[in-house]
């Protein structure tokens, strides 16, 4: 077996895998952005009180979990001008991946609400506070610590998830890859640097989400 490694082409193609990292997390992060205030939405629309509203949010939340994410991405981009939505490479994929994604964090909100003692919903009822109150500044906060696990899971999986959007083109991590690889007639580099990067950045990710979570348990006296 004849493992010869290339320093030279690694520190050439190092400039446009940095490049295509700042990319990659862009994508993650704005995608990311559109899940946590998706699934919310979806979250708190499954426990609406009008009986359509929840069945057509919860089969809809369905559908978008039980279809791979590729398939999404290539409806937003291909599908959707056919209806006169003409979207750029960018656009689409990040909003095929947080709409993804919206659909997982809102079950991860859900039992998050659930796992809220009752006796915070009668006391919030209890002094006649609004809705919006009850939620946003008693419910949901409370809720945060226990969802707070399953949200990092997933931001580190959007990260891992992103290279499905090199199928339409978006210049992130394995697109870059695949084209110096292309270009050079040598794949072991870049698809082995890329590896590493995204090794380098999900490894922190998580150790950020574990503190994050002991932070609000100790914040909340939890």
């Amino acid at each position: 077996m004849n493992f010869d490694w290339s320093w030279t082409l690694t520190w050439e193609i190092m400039p446009r895998l940095l490049w295509a990292t700042a990319n990659t997390l862009l994508a993650a992060g704005a995608g990311y952005a559109i899940a946590l205030v998706g699934g919310l939405i979806f979250a708190l629309a499954q426990r609406a009180a009008f009986g359509p509203v929840r069945w057509a949010v919860r089969e809809f939340v369905e559908f978008i979990r039980s279809t791979p994410l590729v398939l999404q991405i290539f409806f937003v981009f291909y599908v959707a001008p056919q209806f006169g939505i003409q979207l750029s490479p960018w656009t689409s994929g990040l909003l095929a991946i947080g709409l993804h994604y919206s659909a997982y964090l809102s079950e991860v909100y859900r039992g998050g609400l659930e796992a809220v003692p009752r006796g915070q919903w009668e006391a919030c009822r209890a002094i006649n506070m609004s809705a919006r109150d009850t939620y946003f500044r008693i419910i949901i906060p409370q809720a945060l610590v226990p969802a707070v696990p399953g949200m990092g899971n997933y931001l580190v999986g959007i990260l891992k998830d992103t290279p499905m959007l090199s199928v339409i083109g978006v210049m992130e991590l394995m697109h870059a890859a695949n084209s110096i690889g292309s270009e050079h007639y040598r794949y072991l580099e870049p698809f082995t640097l890329v590896g590493l990067i995204f090794f380098l950045i999900s490894l922190p990710t998580a150790g950020l989400i574990k503190l994050l979570e002991r932070r609000l348990r100790l914040g909340l006296g939890l």
